[in-house]
């Protein structure tokens, strides 16, 4: 990239080089879309967010994750194209404007439709681009040149296009039929809109007398204020508690309506008296027992939730009130028969929280089942796959049992429904706007109000944004989209809906794969919300941590099916790991200044063991790379290259080779500098799809002049560079390094003292390669010398490591004070005990055991463990001394 090498700074200010650089990508127009032959094709669109939105983590998380794809797939020479874009959110974004208006006294219906749509437009160009900006903070590499929005000039084309096709096809209707209502945001909401909390409320047990008098039955429910719409009872045909009753009929209380009874098998005899109350206006399931029936449709709350005229004496009064108010007359009556506590899951609009009330309304709908058919069987016959796969299960049984979907919204934001009314009674939807009614001639046309369901246009995106329904280049080089990647929420809001459409329009599956991904979580495993005041702002994150450190995270605990804890503290962890390869680098640079290319070493040929070994090592964390990409286990990949990194390469290969760099043999000196300039390379390039900013900074800073460590190429399996016999070794010379540092460790020999080891192996393979690296291990744990002895001659006054088939020992006298490291260890021993003491006794108390929160108890319970290892380690080392 031609930029001026200046050297790392001392410690890695990552506020700085994240804007330098992503300025830099755009301005070099790294990020844009190739279409060149005899490349791969890999494409992904962004699940557009709504246009009111801001960051939050699961939008990190989320991008992230595709963000590691697109870099992944372009450092491997593939044509790569991420579409970003924004959805225009229909009742959220409409909510913020009229607020907006409210604050100035006015409301949508003082300035009309086209005034009102122009202000949203304007709101949009001053608001809407604020996720777009937070999502660049991120580090996303989209082709920001091609950005779409759903209510932009050739998104609104497809819209019109494909609402068009549906109704000619007979697959888009207008009709009557129960939908869930929204009163606050005045308008319909598809089944998947509404969220079912569980609530606590009560079941209302009501006595309903025979029109005879001769007794009653017992019906219950959790929404009395309804009963003023019912129009029947129902029971089981076959309940014989109630066949006498059909020529009888039911009084409704409270009302002079006498209602009949009808016999249906959707009636569960065995569910409290048997007997349901049918109100076909404002319940799903009675509506379809008074579609059965013949029943009337007495709708008794309005839009806003308000008793309408049909409620009698309670017109007026909000649903609520109206509740609380017959109940009590109930009471007063005589027809309330028990009131029982009982929880229930209740319907809530997804967007302002407010009771859903199911209602008949006239709204168009699009018959699903013939479309959601043919999404099932792409994944079935594997066209689609799912991961995780357990999700299939879910998908077949929702998209079997669907429902025809009401795509009308009473609200003006949005897709306006391209049909037009005609007094004769004709309904005309064409892609143009009439200009006449082509089945009486007249001109006197009304357009339809309502607009299309926000999801409506959303389910076209990864074809509309490729130029659909005119042709392009972008769909020929991206249609069908490699992968899909979201969170398994909207599964069937959006997934389910992209599948249905691009298999109906485009006869082609809109994606090869979908990855699912969990929630984020608080630390305590508690879903982050304002309320609760757990939330992490990934802004404010970025800003403590940087970026890099927080998408690390964000990946390494991205496992399958797993929700993430977040926590600040585990964000500090892999700054740690951030700075740790921003310090492994300046040594590195510091020691390849006098680095010459022209004499690089043939690292195909044979290494000594080190060299050798993190070669290997290299390939094998190459391998899994790849893999782990391609079977999307993100916190595979991020794990093996943090194990790489840091264990592997700062902490073992870069102090083994200290000796060679800082020695005077000018050949191991060049071998040495070839090696660790080739790992790091390869090292930074596999880490830049997880941390894109510090590889970069990194990357220039190294040997000659390079592009943008962007489009290197991702490092590919190397098989000459796998060695097992070097693994082995280099295995072995660790377990040896880290027998003899745990025995100066634990006996607090003093770093600088040089100890003699002895070694008993009955492996002469193993011998032999110990041998063979003496050297190695001298210098790497301060020996005086290494001798390898036989079982009989362990030497007197020896601290001891076992493992697996080796015993180390190490002299002591002269290098301790034995009666003084035995006086801190009692002393030690002491304090611990009543530590642990203190502790089990407070796990021992009922009281505390009752009342504290899960996550004090288990930090107790842990620290208890963690006193008895240190007191296992005191016992061991007590014993020790002893034997000196």
């Amino acid at each position: 990239m031609n930029t001026p090498k200046t050297g790392l700074a001392k410690a890695y200010d990552f506020s700085g080089v994240e804007r330098k650089w992503y300025d830099k990508w755009q301005k070099d127009g790294l990020f844009a879309a190739k279409m060149e032959e005899g490349r791969e094709n890999f494409s992904i669109v962004i699940p557009p967010p709504n246009v009111t939105g801001v960051l939050h983590v699961g939008h990190a998380l989320n991008n992230t994750m595709q963000d590691i794809l697109i870099r992944y797939k372009r450092m491997m020479g593939c044509n790569t194209l991420w579409v970003p874009g924004t959805d225009h959110a229909g009742i959220a974004t409409q909510n913020v404007v009229e607020r907006q208006l409210a604050s100035e006294n006015l409301s949508r219906h003082d300035l009309g439709r086209e005034k009102f749509i122009e202000r949203v437009w304007q709101w949009k160009k001053d608001k809407g681009s604020t996720i777009i900006n937070q999502l660049k903070h991120l580090g996303s590499s989209c082709d920001w040149e091609r950005e779409r929005f759903t209510m932009d000039a050739g998104l609104s084309k497809a819209v019109r296009a494909v609402f068009v096709r549906l109704y000619k096809e007979g697959l888009i209707y207008k009709g009557d039929y129960i939908v869930n209502w929204c009163p606050r945001c005045l308008t319909a909401l598809a089944d998947d809109e509404v969220e079912h909390e569980d609530t606590a409320g009560k079941l209302y047990h009501i006595r309903y007398p025979f029109a005879d008098g001769s007794g009653h039955v017992v019906v219950a429910t959790t929404r009395p204020e309804t009963m003023l719409g019912d129009t029947a009872v129902a029971v089981h045909p076959n309940d014989e508690r109630y066949t006498h009753l059909a020529e009888i009929g039911i009084k409704l209380p409270l009302t002079d309506r006498t209602i009949p009874v009808v016999y249906d098998h959707h009636v569960q005899q065995d569910f409290g008296t048997g007997a349901l109350k049918v109100t076909p206006a404002h319940d799903r399931d009675d509506y379809e027992i008074g579609l059965r029936h013949d029943l009337p449709l007495i709708k008794v709350i309005d839009t806003a939730g308000i008793m309408n005229q049909e409620a009698g004496s309670y017109v007026g009064l909000d649903r609520f009130a109206c509740r609380k108010k017959i109940v009590e007359d109930l009471k007063e009556q005589g027809f309330l028969d028990k009131i029982e506590e009982y929880d229930h899951a209740v319907g809530h609009c997804y967007r302002c929280q407010t009771v859903i009330e199911p209602t008949t309304s006239l709204q168009w709908f699009v018959s699903v089942k013939p479309l959601a058919d043919k999404a099932v069987e792409a994944v079935r016959d594997g066209r689609i796959n799912i991961h995780p796969k357990s999700w299939n299960n879910t998908f077949y049984s929702w998209m079997d049992n669907i429902r025809d979907w009401c795509i009308s919204r009473q609200i003006w934001w949005g897709h306006q429904i391209p049909a037009w009314n005609c007094d004769c009674g004709e309904i005309i939807v064409e892609e143009h706007d009439p200009t006449s009614c082509p089945k009486c001639g007249s001109t006197a046309l009304t357009r339809e109000t309502d607009v299309l369901d926000t999801w409506f246009s959303s389910a076209l995106w990864p074809f509309s944004t490729l130029g659909w329904p005119e042709e392009s280049k972008e769909l020929d080089h991206f249609y069908p989209t490699s992968v899909l990647i979201t969170s398994f929420d909207i599964l069937f809001f959006w997934v389910a809906r992209m599948m249905m459409m691009g298999l109906h329009f485009k006869d082609e599956v809109p994606f090869k794969d979908v990855y699912l991904h969990a929630l984020v979580r608080d630390e305590h495993g508690k879903k982050m919300s304002k309320s609760t005041g757990n939330v992490l702002d990934p802004l404010v994150l970025i800003d403590k941590f940087g970026t890099d450190a927080l998408r690390f995270t964000l990946t390494a605990f991205a496992a399958q099916g797993r929700d993430i804890r977040l926590s600040e503290d585990r964000i500090e962890g892999y700054r740690h790991f951030i700075n740790k390869i921003w310090n492994a680098a300046r040594f590195a640079l510091m020691h390849l200044e006098e680095y010459k290319m022209d004499k690089a070493v043939d690292l195909d040929q044979q290494l000594d063991l080190p060299h050798a070994w993190i070669l290997s090592r290299l390939n094998r964390t190459i391998i899994e790379a790849h893999r782990s990409l391609a079977d999307f286990r993100y916190n595979d990949f991020a794990s093996a290259l943090y194990h790489f990194i840091w264990h592997e390469f700062c902490d073992w290969y870069l102090e083994w080779i200290k000796s060679d760099l800082y020695g005077d043999d000018e050949q191991r000196k060049q071998t040495a500098r070839t090696v660790l300039l080739t790992v790091l390379e390869q090292a930074l390039k596999l880490l830049h799809p997880i941390a894109p900013f510090v590889t970069e900074e990194i990357w220039q800073e190294l040997p000659e002049e390079r592009p943008s460590i962007m489009i290197s190429q991702f490092p590919l399996e190397h098989p000459a560079w796998q060695n097992e016999d070097a693994e082995e070794s280099a295995e072995l010379v660790m377990e040896v390094i880290g027998g003899i540092r745990n025995i100066r460790s634990e006996m607090q020999i003093h770093p600088k003292a040089e100890v003699e080891a002895f070694i008993i192996c009955n492996n002469d393979d193993h011998n032999n390669r110990i041998i063979a690296q003496t050297m190695s291990i001298s210098n790497l744990t301060r020996l005086a010398s290494l001798t390898i002895i036989e079982s009989g001659e362990v030497p007197t006054g020896a601290a001891s490591f076992i493992h697996s088939d080796m015993e180390i020992y190490i002299p002591l006298e002269g290098l301790i004070d034995v009666e003084q490291e035995m006086a801190k260890l009692h002393k030690a021993k002491t304090k611990l005990e009543k530590q642990f003491k203190q502790t089990s006794g407070k796990l021992r108390n009922e009281k505390f055991l009752a009342n504290a929160p899960e996550e004090i108890i288990a930090k107790e319970k842990d620290k208890l463990i963690e006193f008895q290892s240190k007191l296992d380690k005191i016992a061991e080392t007590m014993t020790r001394l002893e034997g000196i």
